[in-house]
């Protein structure tokens, strides 16, 4: 049986209706939180993942809200919190990628994406901060007034060639999270952030989908395995847990060593 962790905790889980979003889902469940399950497009996807929270024992909801609007992000705290009572940890995890060559971009391309992956954390997170600030500490529930933990990439360190809208959103998440650990940390509220490498989702296909696909992305990686959502599930329900207290403002690179540029091992 998982250990309990987060018993009696509530947390709101952004784009948690697949890939990342829902191994973290399933793993703050398992760690016993009741889990809001946030998506943007499909209500049977997030509504799988909402029932498997509940046979393992969670109280568990669906919510659909476009993070980037901030009517649909108020709304949604406000259902969270009617249901539960209130929230002590935010996954600031809903994320879109739209590639393209830098010189043929369009607007749209940039804007959506930093719509979403950055001004939908920022959003979720301001009304996060407002609930943690409202409600006060309950130390028998966790010794943080709150947690957020906003998903980001090996990208807020890596250049990304063909990616530059995501990259730059991934870079901003590290200033943004950084800022509010800073601004936050003497009330008690504590923010970090995941960064992935490659993980087996849909939003990453093409770069395991083939053997010889998984072969090259392999040479990036000198763990030689590529990472599964439940790897990023345990850890962020270390970063939600009293385990990790005493730390704020980190970012945490889950990548197999994707970060030590396994390409320069042989010289360089």
């Amino acid at each position: 049986m998982a250990d309990k962790k987060l018993v009696g905790q509530t947390a709101l889980v952004t784009g948690g209706s697949s890939g990342i979003g829902m191994g973290v889902a399933l793993a703050l469940g398992k760690a016993g939180a009741n889990v809001i399950v946030n998506y943007s497009s499909s209500a049977a996807a997030a509504n799988e993942v909402v029932e498997q929270l509940k046979s393992f024992g969670s109280k568990a909801i669906a919510i659909k809200a476009d993070v980037s609007k901030e009517d649909q992000v108020h709304n949604m705290f406000q259902e969270a919190i009617s249901t539960f009572g209130t929230i002590d940890i935010l996954v600031n995890n809903a994320g879109m990628q739209k590639d393209a060559k830098f010189d043929e971009m369009t607007l749209q391309q940039w804007q959506s994406v930093i719509d979403v992956n950055l001004t939908g954390q920022f959003l979720c997170a301001r009304e996060a901060v407002r609930e943690f600030l409202k409600r006060g500490m309950v130390p028998e529930r966790s010794k943080a007034l709150g947690k957020i933990i906003c998903m980001s990439s090996v990208h807020e360190l890596i250049p990304w060639g063909g990616h530059a809208n995501y990259a730059a959103s991934k870079g901003a998440i590290k200033m943004l999270m950084q800022t509010l650990a800073q601004e936050y940390g003497d009330r008690k509220i504590r923010v970090n952030s995941i960064s992935p490498g490659a993980i087996q989702t849909p939003i990453n296909k093409e770069a395991w989908e083939t053997p010889k696909a998984l072969d090259d992305l392999m040479s990036l990686i000198p763990y030689n395995r590529i990472g599964q959502p439940e790897d990023v599930g345990n850890l962020a329900v270390f970063l939600a847990s009293d385990d990790s207290d005493y730390i704020t403002g980190a970012s945490i690179f889950i990548d197999g060593g994707m970060t030590v540029f396994e390409g320069f091992s042989k010289g360089g």
